[in-house]
């Protein structure tokens, strides 16, 4: 059976990020993907201009309207940008406490621009991290989670992995692409236990949306069925390969967007 999986996140016009990455993500990885969507966004691969939010009512009917009539095997929380959507998406999922959640904070845009308004802070911490399954920030994410500084070694990665889990998700993955050095390594806490996943750093600048990917990607693996830690295993290397080929698209100016379907599709002339 074809698990289906729903993501709540913005738009990205463009289709490097949000709900336009999320879904690629999710069909690349075998599943049926659906979207509510949470803002409009005006951006490209140079940056976002501006963000128009959905009305948190409407956030609400999107989703309820997908429960009522599909069966729902994983949600992925991307963009929420304001308190009242959060609160909105956190009740509407509190009617269906055993789907499991990825929750991407996204918070910042890699052109910089911000995409989580600060009244939006304590909701998230308090309604949807919570909830969540696991959740995938990324170094500077997780420092605003935990209003602490920016993590730059191993160390100090595992530590806020484990603080991040005493806010009450039962996992947490930091990803760890922000530090420097030849790899890209993240780590996982769970049950009060570490893991980590390497792999080389990938040169190149075309890296636009890969946040939204790898937890689109994850919630597609644990949908299936797969154990918390493999299925990160198998985003990540799904993620990987798509940097790895987003050479083969021309898209943009600026930061591109990843390759997808880098393994469904071959090249044309």
């Amino acid at each position: 059976m074809i698990p289906n999986v729903l993501s709540i996140a913005g738009s990205d016009p463009s289709g490097g990020a949000g709900i336009q990455a999320d879904l690629k993500a999710i069909a690349a990885n075998r599943a049926y993907g659906m979207a509510a969507l949470t803002a409009l966004t005006a951006q490209n691969t140079q940056g976002v201009t501006g963000v128009e939010t959905i009305s948190p009512a409407f956030v609400t009917a999107q989703i309820k309207a997908v429960f009522a009539d599909v069966r729902v095997d994983a949600v992925k929380i991307g963009m929420i940008a304001n308190a009242k959507i959060a609160d909105a998406v956190a009740d509407a999922l509190e009617k269906h406490p055993d789907t499991p959640v990825v929750l991407d904070p996204v918070m910042i845009a890699k052109g910089g621009a911000p995409l989580l308004q600060p009244d939006a802070m304590d909701t998230l911490r308090t309604k949807l991290v919570p909830r969540a399954t696991v959740i995938t920030p990324n170094l500077p994410e997780a420092a605003h989670l935990l209003d602490q500084p920016v993590a730059t070694t191993r160390d100090e990665m595992a530590a806020q992995a484990k603080a991040l889990t005493d806010l009450g998700p039962k996992a947490a993955l930091i990803k760890g692409g922000h530090l420097d050095g030849l790899d890209s390594p993240d780590v996982l806490c769970v049950h009060g236990e570490q893991h980590w996943f390497n792999s080389a750093r990938t040169p190149g600048k075309n890296t636009h949306g890969t946040g939204c990917t790898l937890s689109s990607a994850l919630a597609a693996q644990l949908a299936h069925g797969v154990a918390l830690p493999d299925a990160i295993a198998a985003a990540k290397t799904y993620v990987t390969g798509a940097i790895a080929a987003a050479d083969m698209l021309s898209v943009g100016h600026g930061h591109g967007p990843v390759h997808h379907f880098y393994d469904l599709w071959t090249s044309s002339k």
